[in-house]
């Protein structure tokens, strides 16, 4: 067990502080956040700052690649390190401090209605694939290039195609 563990609760939103001015995850997350912010509020100037906001989405999902709508349910300190081609569907949930690496899916399947919820500090491998009604508990690992299509309980790591429990995290 690490000194300083991350919490699966409280969000570290430092994690998402962007470190200069290219650093493309970062801002991807920054103007999601700041359109969430104002989602809701009904004067002139909020409208135009979630325009604002919105097509700062456009752009740093242009550059990372990354698909995730605006108004999905992100927990904070998320960690993108390797954005290319992340897709969240807008109906998963996805708790704080997690890490999601290049290439991850998160979403629904053809012949399951229901989409993710990941739990709190959930560190998801490059190339998997998190799909349905599923529920991946806090702490939980995914393999690089895992298929999810059941639960992952609490502090449990899953891999391979289908993914299957491996040990504990």
């Amino acid at each position: 067990m690490s000194d300083n563990p991350v919490s699966s609760t409280v969000p570290d939103w430092s994690r998402e502080a962007p470190r200069c001015w290219w650093d493309p995850s970062r801002r991807l997350l920054r103007s999601l956040r700041a359109h969430e912010e104002l989602r809701g509020r009904d004067s002139p100037w909020a409208r135009l700052m979630q325009r604002r906001w919105a097509l700062s989405h456009r752009f740093w999902s242009v550059i990372t690649q990354a698909d995730i709508p605006l108004g999905t349910k992100i927990g904070g300190g998320l960690l993108l390190p390797h954005p290319n081609g992340v897709v969240i569907h807008p109906d998963a949930e996805i708790g704080p401090n997690c890490l999601i690496f290049q290439q991850v899916t998160i979403g629904t399947t053809g012949n399951r209605f229901g989409a993710p919820r990941i739990g709190g500090h959930v560190d998801i491998g490059a190339g998997a694939r998190v799909l349905g009604p599923v529920t991946v508990g806090d702490h939980a690992l995914i393999g690089a290039n895992a298929v999810v299509v059941r639960d992952v309980p609490q502090g449990r790591i899953a891999a391979g195609i289908p993914a299957q429990l491996i040990g504990r995290g």
